[in-house]
């Protein structure tokens, strides 16, 4: 968490409590079975080929009920990766780790395979096509339109807050929010853009942080263009 911790999670709080890893770190919120926020960073480093793993399967770091593959079964919504697997397909360790029920939310198929999913692509676009990029990413659901399995929340929306360093151009944001329903089938994620700004604003969270107040102030109150 280069750029700070959104909601000061920490060790003790069982609806924000944080669990560092390797590859990306999560503030879990045991209250909701899901994670508040899942925080990573991708560079060239971290991309790669190695096969997807699909090894879906409880985190024994929560420290609460370990959400199961089963948990998402006939429900209508998909295990949704926040941290993508193919954000982490360097090395079969760090994929494996991607497929963590802890990383999991509960998606409507369009939102997770279309527009979520082409968001994912255009970072990881950024990265591969310009080679000098690192990007930080926070993520995470949003709200509450019930539940599956055994209490894990369904969130309303699906929400993203990235920031894009560049070695030789200006520094960016992109933030979005996105329902939760298939109303979002056949459109693109650019129609749900929004500012670093409004999405703090839903979640009570302070992302980048540790950015200078004055850069700060200007990167989160902009749309991405």
């Amino acid at each position: 968490m280069k750029f700070g911790n959104p909601s000061d999670a920490n060790s003790t709080d069982l609806n924000n409590y944080l669990i560092p890893k390797e590859q990306f770190v999560i503030s879990y919120n045991c209250s909701r079975n899901l994670a508040n926020w899942v925080s990573w960073t991708v560079d060239t480093s971290f991309l790669g080929d190695v096969e997807r793993k699909n090894d879906f399967r409880p985190d024994p770091d929560v420290p609460c009920y370990q959400v199961t593959p089963r948990d998402y079964r006939k429900s209508g919504y998909d295990r949704g990766h926040i941290a993508p697997s193919a954000d982490r397909d360097s090395n079969q360790e760090d994929n494996s780790a991607t497929f963590l029920m802890s990383n999991m939310m509960p998606q409507s198929p369009s939102n997770n395979r279309e527009v979520w999913r082409e968001l994912e692509t255009y970072e990881r676009d950024i990265i591969t096509k310009l080679g000098n990029e690192e990007v930080y990413i926070v993520a995470g659901p949003l709200g509450n339109i019930g539940t599956i399995g055994n209490g894990v929340t369904v969130p309303e929306s699906t929400w993203k807050v990235i920031l894009i360093v560049a070695h030789d151009s200006p520094t960016e944001t992109i933030a979005v929010n996105m329902p939760n329903n298939e109303s979002v089938k056949h459109t693109s994620w650019r129609d749900y853009l929004t500012t670093v700004d409004e999405i703090e604003a839903l979640t009570g969270y302070d992302f980048f942080e540790e950015l200078p107040d004055q850069i700060e102030e200007i990167l989160e109150s902009k749309v991405y263009q």
